[in-house]
């Protein structure tokens, strides 16, 4: 399901967290959720995404807005990357990319002329009432984290 369009309902998931317990979208509903989905921890631009969102977290709570990145790495790789950088956010693992493929992320990349399935840097706005508000794909990492905060102060 890749053409997905504000306006339509975020795809359900539940996934294990660095923490090891699972997070569902439906037990978020509710609150706004910044739902990202990035290629693989403590890599540089996967850490400076995270680290930009961590520095404006305070700002999303205020908001009402809960931030949840999403790789395909393990949980017990991401309970390091948030230690390591002392992240704020709730890292999900999606072993299996079943959620990268609901929400259109899983592509095939090509580096250096090497074709390859991976994670494209995406981000999804969800609504408190589980709809997908705004949508960003083949974000880049400088000003995105702002952005997205900005999309939120205007739900």
């Amino acid at each position: 399901m890749s053409d997905l369009t504000p306006g339509d309902p975020a795809p359900d998931f539940s996934l294990p967290s660095q923490t090891g317990e699972d997070v569902s979208l439906e037990a978020l509903r509710g609150k706004a959720v910044v739902l990202y989905f990035y290629p693989k921890d403590d890599t540089p631009g996967c850490t400076k995404q995270a680290m930009a969102f961590t520095e404006n977290f305070a700002e999303f709570e205020a908001e009402g807005a809960t931030i949840i990145g999403v790789s395909k790495d393990t949980a017990a790789k991401h309970a390091k990357f948030v230690d390591k950088h002392g992240l704020k956010l709730t890292l999900l693992s999606d072993a299996d990319a079943d959620v990268c493929e609901r929400y259109g992320v899983w592509k095939e990349k090509n580096m250096y002329g090497r074709k390859y399935m991976g994670i494209e840097r995406s981000t999804f706005l969800i609504g408190a009432d589980g709809t997908l508000r705004e949508i960003w794909r083949k974000v880049k990492v400088p000003g995105h984290a702002e952005a997205v905060l900005d999309a939120v102060r205007a739900l």
